[in-house]
């Protein structure tokens, strides 16, 4: 009985350091980077054979800390970078490039009127966000639980300057509308973070994790919900942002991918 224990055993050992022999490994797949606000940010994805694991974005903390507390507007509001996600994760994770941007004054409504961060993760290509100019006024025929797509009238002096007295669905050209949670919208707080969906033409088009200045100066790691989006193609589901204290930088990592809606 002993000896066939140890000769079942070994078998078994043997199938098992044969499958992790033969599992294939994770790879780092670099994707663009840029200068912006004074620091390199970098996109980036990590695949394991023919599938994606995550995909993201690094944010060095020296972005955070070198945004300007005076920022002039424009219209349609100026990107600190623009940069291409790998073309190995495109197909799986659904995004095709990031956009980040400074709010140095925020934007309405009420809570989002505080300095803050907007990193968008397109599915689009950039040709297709360069010509969105919002003259389509078109909403999706469903949006995530709890979100709403609000019509947005301006103050006066941003109505001057951007030409229209309302954004309809919150729509910013060369981004387009913005889904926000509804009971956030409510709060007399600013916000802290919060994880927006874009559309343009009835469809989804962006995923958005936009960040208060105050909650990255915290150098704290942190997750937030992505909702269930309907009509949205592939996919991730969940966020984490990972604080490296040795980098001194945030990792935005997209992870959990599935097919489209």
């Amino acid at each position: 009985m002993s000896h066939r224990f140890t000769v079942v055993s070994a078998a078994v050992l043997s199938l098992a350091v044969g499958a992790c022999a033969t599992e294939s490994p994770v790879v780092d797949v670099s994707g663009g980077c840029a200068d912006a606000l004074k620091a390199q940010v970098c996109t980036w994805a990590r695949t394991q054979g023919a599938n994606v694991v995550e995909v993201g974005a690094t944010v060095p903390f020296a972005s955070i800390e070198n945004a300007p507390a005076d920022d002039p507007m424009v219209w349609p509001p100026a990107s600190a970078a623009v940069l291409d996600m790998p073309e190995a994760a495109r197909n799986q994770s659904g995004f095709t490039h990031f956009t980040m941007y400074w709010e140095a004054g925020g934007h309405p409504p009420g809570p989002y009127m505080t300095p803050h961060f907007d990193f968008h993760f397109y599915t689009v290509s950039p040709a297709e966000r360069m010509a969105i100019d919002c003259k389509d006024n078109a909403k999706p025929a469903a949006l995530p639980n709890g979100f709403a797509l609000p019509d947005i009238p301006l103050p006066p002096e941003m109505a001057k300057m951007t030409g229209v007295p309302t954004l309809i669905g919150l729509c910013v050209p060369q981004m387009g509308m913005h889904a926000l949670l509804a009971t956030e919208m409510e709060s007399k707080d600013p916000f802290r973070g919060s994880m927006v969906i874009g559309y343009y033409q009835g469809k989804p088009v962006f995923i958005e994790p936009m960040l208060s200045k105050t909650m990255l100066m915290e150098k704290k790691s942190f997750d937030l919900a992505i909702p269930a989006i309907p009509g949205i193609g592939a996919h991730p589901t969940k966020f984490h942002a990972e604080y490296d204290t040795a980098k001194q930088s945030y990792r935005f990592t997209f992870s959990g991918f599935a097919a489209a809606t």
